[in-house]
């Protein structure tokens, strides 16, 4: 059985909403939903319906597949809609610099052969401590 990131999906919501520069109450009255509610899908307390999905997604002139990004196993485009939120609004200058930062990064990181923790593992730690 497949599982979905709700807390990922919550957590998209939010920086979707602070960049439109909406309250989780004027997104809730644009998406016809409660701000309580509204506040319970970001903390990912609560599982959103597909129709409060696309409700929130038609306010905020995103995507569905926006949200779910990275709840798929095998998935080719893994993170590239968190890059693409990061990068947006960024000068040229600005995104030539995260380019090389991250190249760098990528480089140490396979010269080292460092191995990175998983999500599950974070969130293991975090629990823990």
């Amino acid at each position: 059985m497949a599982t979905i990131d709700y807390k990922l999906i919550g957590r998209r919501i939010k920086e979707r909403r602070l960049l439109a520069k909406y309250s989780q109450e004027q997104l809730a009255w644009e998406a016809d939903l409660s701000a309580t509610y509204i506040s319970y899908i970001e903390s990912g307390t609560k599982k959103p319906s597909l129709e409060s999905l696309v409700s929130i997604c038609n306010v905020l002139g995103i995507t569905v597949d926006d949200l779910l990004a990275g709840n798929q196993k095998h998935s080719s485009f893994d993170y590239q809609t968190d890059v693409a939120m990061i990068m947006k609004g960024t000068s040229a200058t600005e995104k030539r610099l995260i380019y090389e930062l991250m190249y760098a990064l990528l480089s140490i990181i396979r010269k080292n052969e460092w191995e990175l923790i998983t999500p599950e593992e974070i969130d293991y730690i975090r629990k823990k401590f």
